[in-house]
């Protein structure tokens, strides 16, 4: 509603849904200092991975332990009997233990009945097993010592330690690389607002023009916040769990490579339709950052503008458009939302089907006798190893898809074009020394290649000399100023200080050379004090209330609760025109041969004007003075009167002279008049 500028600003409408892959990879690009710790935690992270993969074989190797001291083994029994049965008359031993004649004689007894009952050993079956443990456990205790089967505890409690150690491991390098990754991304978002913080002093005015601050704002906060929250969230996430993935999927390979195959195509099916929802996704999370930053540029423009809201009664155009955006924000999230929030349910279920198909692959397997009970088992252990990562990888893109679409506004700002390079520029004006002269010669500017605005200004200002520049709305008033400061750089002609070219002299030795006074107050949180003294550290409390006295301001700073020391922030007294008092102030702290006042007694009231001109007078003796102003009889004392009309001089003289002239001044201070 507020939108200012030349040429109309742009906020984030205009920006174009980006592609995924190439986020990614500019941001990766832009993490290159942090390379070094990014390798660390990828290293600790794949050894961790593969610690944990090797566990499952331990694993294999516990439970076939555990099988082996559980299950009668038929071949041992028979070879037992055999042996016995060779000399039934005597004493035998066998693994240590002796087996008397009696015994033996039981024992033949036992396996007769047992193949009475079962047929031959080598055909009983696992429904069998019941009366064979009932028929062993009623053979002589000196036969069941050698034919009952027996666990390795000590094989066992090696591989259950050598597990135990490798879980532990895997956990604490799990812990390293996580606090290594959160140090990454919390140094990248620090760099990045850096990097903006850089950026922004180095960006023309016509970058400010022509973008809304709310826009510009959203970009600093809140899409650099959701690059740092995104990364740390899903960045680590992807390292670590993409190693897992890996490491498991070549101990399954090494495992077995049939049902290895079979867990990798079922978990194909899943990566397909992760990528088609990445493709449909994208563009709402881009969608949600560009309608987020416009409606804090929205928000921003009411509030700074309230009053007018208010005078106007636009609280119900203000709603309307805010609920505009609000709908907006909400579509983009919905559906990014969801479709993001697809990829987890679709990849679990994948993991549950591939789970599903080793199960049925695996048992086909061991009843054909190619594999052993504590490969299932160990298998099994795998697959959640590969399944549980894919899903957890998929939730990390869905995270890093806000990351992606919240890097690409910032590095378009990032990105914008910079005012020139002034390293080269060696020439140097030292303020104390320089004698005042101001030239413009045949200045031509435009804020648009195909406007010209300022058509062929020429002018010429003396040492200690006071210029005014009037003229209607648009004439190009302020334009000039902004081109006398070097905020923007001419098309053509020049503009000499002291004979020098500003072409030829940097923007801080300008802008050194100059104090401004303008008709928006600006006031930041602080005391009155740092308002006024603003950027400059020694400067007394009794220099400030001189320049206070001489400005009128010095009753209203005493009446304040604390004085200079009162916070503007806290103090709702200060009104419109007490503001602009303290900017003047702020301008007389600046010791500068050059003095431009842009509307700066505007907000003041006419006896307060005539107390402020007088300080102004005060203040322009020695330098020279560009006054922009509206209300002529504020600048009938100047020594030089530029009317401009459509980006020329059009008039030139002192009120006196221009007004016997009876020309376009002498309209325009007489129209002040008019009733």
């Amino acid at each position: 509603m507020f939108n200012g500028g030349h040429g109309g600003r742009r906020g984030g409408q205009d920006a174009k849904v980006k592609n995924f892959g190439k986020a990614i990879k500019r941001m990766l690009a832009e993490m290159k200092p942090f390379y070094l710790l990014i390798t660390i935690a990828m290293v600790m992270s794949i050894v961790g991975s593969v610690l944990s993969v090797i566990a499952p074989n331990k694993l294999a190797e516990i439970t076939d332990e555990i099988s082996a001291g559980l299950m009668l083994d038929r071949e041992k029994i028979s070879s037992v009997a055999t042996e016995l049965m060779q000399d039934p008359t005597s004493t035998s031993e066998i693994d240590g233990v002796e087996i008397s004649p009696e015994d033996k004689m039981a024992f033949a007894k036992s396996m007769q009945e047992m193949q009475a009952e079962l047929g031959e050993m080598t055909e009983f079956t696992q429904d069998d097993a019941k009366k064979i443990y009932q028929k062993v456990d009623e053979m002589p205790e000196s036969v069941q010592e050698v034919i009952k089967p027996k666990m390795n505890f000590e094989a066992i409690k090696n591989a259950a330690i050598f597990m135990i150690c490798l879980y532990i491991s895997s956990a604490i390098l799990e812990f390293l690389e996580g606090f290594i990754m959160a140090r990454v991304t919390a140094g990248f978002a620090r760099d990045l607002r850096n990097r903006i913080s850089h950026k922004i002093n180095k960006l023309p005015l016509k970058y400010f023009d022509r973008n809304q601050i709310g826009d510009t704002l959203s970009r600093v906060t809140n899409d650099v916040d959701s690059v740092s929250s995104s990364l740390d969230n899903s960045f680590g996430s992807i390292i670590g769990e993409g190693s897992l993935l890996l490491g498991s999927l070549v101990m399954m390979i090494i495992t077995n490579w049939v049902m290895a195959l079979v867990a990798v195509i079922t978990s194909l099916f899943g990566f397909v339709f992760m990528s088609m929802i990445l493709k449909r996704s994208q563009k709402y999370f881009t969608m949600r950052q560009v309608e987020l930053g416009n409606m804090n540029a929205h928000i921003e423009e009411i509030y700074s503008g309230i009053s007018v809201v208010k005078a106007y009664d636009g609280k119900a155009t203000a709603d309307k458009k805010f609920d505009k955006l609000n709908k907006k924000i909400r579509f983009a999230n919905q559906h990014s939302q969801f479709l993001s929030g697809m990829m987890h349910p679709i990849m679990a279920f994948t993991g549950n089907l591939g789970y599903v198909a080793v199960c049925v692959t695996g048992a086909l397997l061991t009843m054909n006798g190619a594999i052993s009970f504590g490969v299932i088992v160990a298998f099994m252990t795998y697959v959640r190893l590969f399944s549980s990562p894919l899903s957890r990888i998929a939730q990390a893109v869905g995270g890093l898809q806000p990351a992606a679409a919240a890097s690409e506004r910032v590095f378009e700002f990032i990105d914008e074009d910079e005012m020139a390079d002034e390293r080269e520029i060696e020439k140097h004006i030292d303020k104390g020394t320089i004698k005042g002269d101001i030239v413009f010669d045949h200045v031509k500017f435009g804020y648009d290649d195909d406007k010209t605005i300022i058509k062929d200004f020429s002018a010429e200002a003396k040492a200690g000399q006071k210029i005014a520049i009037v003229g209607p709305t648009g004439a190009g008033k302020t334009t000039m100023v902004n081109l006398l400061m070097k905020f923007y750089d001419i098309k053509d002609g020049d503009i000499r200080i002291d004979g020098i070219s500003t072409k030829n002299m940097t923007r801080a030795d300008v802008h050194s050379l100059f104090t401004m006074v303008l008709q928006d107050t600006w006031m930041f949180s602080g005391t009155v004090r740092e308002n006024i003294a603003y950027n400059h550290k020694n400067v007394s409390d009794e220099d400030i209330m001189k320049i206070c006295d001489t400005v009128g301001l010095s009753h209203f700073i005493k009446t304040l609760p604390q004085g200079l020391k009162t916070d503007v922030s806290e103090s709702e007294s200060i009104s419109a025109g007490q503001k602009q008092l303290i900017t003047i102030a702020r301008g007389m702290v600046e010791d500068a041969p050059f003095l431009i006042l842009d509307e700066a007694t505007s907000n003041v009231d006419t006896r307060t004007e005539e107390l402020v001109q007088k300080a102004m007078d005060k203040l322009m003796e020695g330098r020279t003075s560009f006054i922009i102003a509206h209300r002529l009889s504020t600048i009938k004392n100047a020594d030089l009167i530029l009317v401009m009309n459509e980006g020329n001089i059009i008039e030139t003289g002192n009120h006196t002279q221009l007004m016997k002239k009876g020309g376009f001044y002498a309209d325009l201070y007489n129209s002040q008049f008019a009733l």
